[in-house]
């Protein structure tokens, strides 16, 4: 009897190429295209799964293989790359100049503890069963089956604080609306990500979408809300394409609209686009600018958690608070409230940029020093220099010399010296940074970006900046102090008497630039630390 051998199926090797605009900027589409077009051409099958990225930006495109033992990660890796590769053996996890071995053991991602980062780059960013099979929607399943103050007091208890900037207890903002008697509520989400070196509200849109959308659906179960909005910058197309898509997805399998997975109970999503202003970041006038009007700041009272979009009760809160919501419902309070220090519980992710050798995303608990960050994350200098100050918490956060940088992040220890956490964002300088023209531009920044609405901002920015000017342009000594104390007063003006924090904090990087930096305005330099 004759038999004719069947051909053996190949299963396909799973390559993961990031989708995260860091990777697109560097290439990912051509990569990815490459894989496939060499892979084919080879006759070996792929499976090529557009991952959201893992935070080591400096090694982007990172392209992994799936392998028994794990992932194995390669990069940064070029179209020009990949025919190399595969004569490496890729497609097994074979050696070569760009592999880094296990993608889990390479040390900048290893030492992190990432608690809302947890599937970042893991999954398939639109894959809803990628999602439930890495614990996507716990949370929401254990919420669903709690009263809406049950959920707010575990929210409550795991000390999260707002993680747009301003710190202030979650629990306590959504005790609020719970409470407020309206027959319509609102969720809106602060994705208006302007501070300079922040990208974690990106990542997480165009990564773990279904994260926030789980977050947000929490959010209006606790307080009796059934619509929510993102409000996400225009200059995020790929976050809103990505978002736009996950809520769809979320939709159509029941996790959003009017019967979340047969409860009976409804909540709604819908991207809205900000107009690219930086002050629409401020919670007022993010309001203002989704009611159509120009993102101009409000007086506060009402605030909005009693009056806010419409008129009517609104949780409003950043990207990164919404989507630590998830875990905190599906894990416990007490599991998040482990983390951290002080009354700086739970975790940040903290985004270094700047003159820094491995920019990325680092997920960890407060208490961090920024120094550790600098320099065991980070790598110190991009250009090989000397650091010598860093920016924390936005264009708007102080200027850090040495002296501060084995502080403890935290946001009281860092409030104590005129400090800010802010979102998280660190940008690094080296020696050859001049601060007072850093401190010229957080003025100019300030006077560009300002709604125009309070006069200390308005006004005192403009002025700001021309005092500068002639502080840095005068030779004569006496001079110069007359100038410095001139700009010291304005900042005590725009401090105190600002509308929001606008106006309010651009005080903070000019007076720690002249307090940390004086040599840089002429002025006489600070003692000498003790060895």
């Amino acid at each position: 009897m004759n038999t004719t051998s069947m051909p053996m199926t190949v299963a396909p090797v799973t390559v993961f190429v990031p989708r995260d605009s860091t990777a697109l900027a560097m290439g990912a589409e051509a990569v990815a295209r490459a894989i496939a077009a060499e892979a084919g051409a080879r006759g070996e099958p792929v499976r090529l799964v557009r991952n959201g990225s893992r935070g080591m930006f400096w090694l982007e495109p990172l392209v992994e293989v799936q392998t028994p033992a794990g992932r194995i990660a390669y990069g940064p890796v070029t179209a020009a790359d990949v025919p190399a590769l595969f004569d490496a053996g890729l497609l097994r996890g074979g050696n070569h100049p760009l592999c880094h071995g296990m993608t889990e053991s390479i040390p900048f991602l290893r030492e992190q503890e990432r608690l809302t980062f947890a599937r970042m780059g893991i999954t398939d960013p639109l894959s809803l069963d990628d999602y439930l099979a890495h614990g996507g929607y716990r949370g929401l399943t254990r919420a669903l089956a709690m009263g809406g103050a049950d959920i707010v007091r575990e929210v409550t208890e795991s000390g999260l604080r707002g993680r747009g900037g301003a710190a202030f207890p979650t629990g306590i903002k959504w005790n609020t609306v719970l409470k407020a008697d309206s027959a319509v509520k609102y969720v809106v989400c602060n994705a208006d990500e302007g501070d300079s070196g922040t990208f974690s509200d990106r990542m997480v849109m165009e990564g773990d979408p279904f994260m926030l959308i789980e977050g947000m659906t929490i959010a209006g179960l606790a307080v009796g809300a059934e619509q929510g909005y993102v409000y996400v910058r225009s200059e995020y197309p790929h976050a809103i394409a990505v978002l736009e898509r996950a809520i769809a997805i979320a939709t159509s399998a029941g996790w959003l609209g009017g019967d979340i997975r047969g409860s009976g109970r409804r909540f709604a999503l819908e991207v809205r686009k900000g107009a690219g202003a930086y002050v629409c970041g401020e919670e007022t006038a993010l309001l203002e600018s989704l009611e159509g009007r120009r993102g101009m700041v409000r007086a506060k009272p009402p605030l909005p958690a009693i009056q806010g979009l419409f008129g009517r009760p609104t949780i409003i809160n950043n990207v990164i608070s919404l989507a630590t919501v998830p875990v905190i419902l599906a894990e416990g309070a007490q599991h998040y409230c482990d983390f951290g220090m002080g009354r700086s519980r739970g975790t940040l992710p903290f985004q270094l940029a700047g003159n820094i050798a491995r920019g990325g995303l680092v997920e960890k608990a407060f208490g961090v020093t920024l120094r550790e960050l600098l320099y065991d994350y980070g790598g110190g200098a991009r250009s090989g220099r000397p650091l010598r100050a860093v920016q924390v918490g936005g264009p708007l956060g102080a200027y850090l010399n040495e002296a501060r940088w084995d502080v403890p992040l935290d946001y009281e220890a860092y409030a104590a010296f005129g400090g800010v956490v802010g979102h998280g964002g660190i940008v690094a300088f080296d020696d050859t940074v001049d601060m007072a023209r850093q401190a010229r531009y957080a003025m100019e920044f300030c006077a560009v970006e300002s709604c125009g609405k309070c006069t200390p901002c308005r006004i005192g920015s403009t002025r700001g900046v021309e005092v500068i000017d002639r502080l840095m342009a005068q030779p004569d000594p006496a001079q110069r102090t007359q100038q410095v104390r001139l700009v010291r007063d304005l900042c005590d003006t725009m401090l105190h008497g600002s509308l929001c924090a606008m106006g309010g904090m651009t005080p903070y990087p000019v007076l720690s630039a002249l307090d940390g930096f004086p040599e840089d305005f002429g002025l006489p330099p600070l003692p000498a630390r003790a060895a």
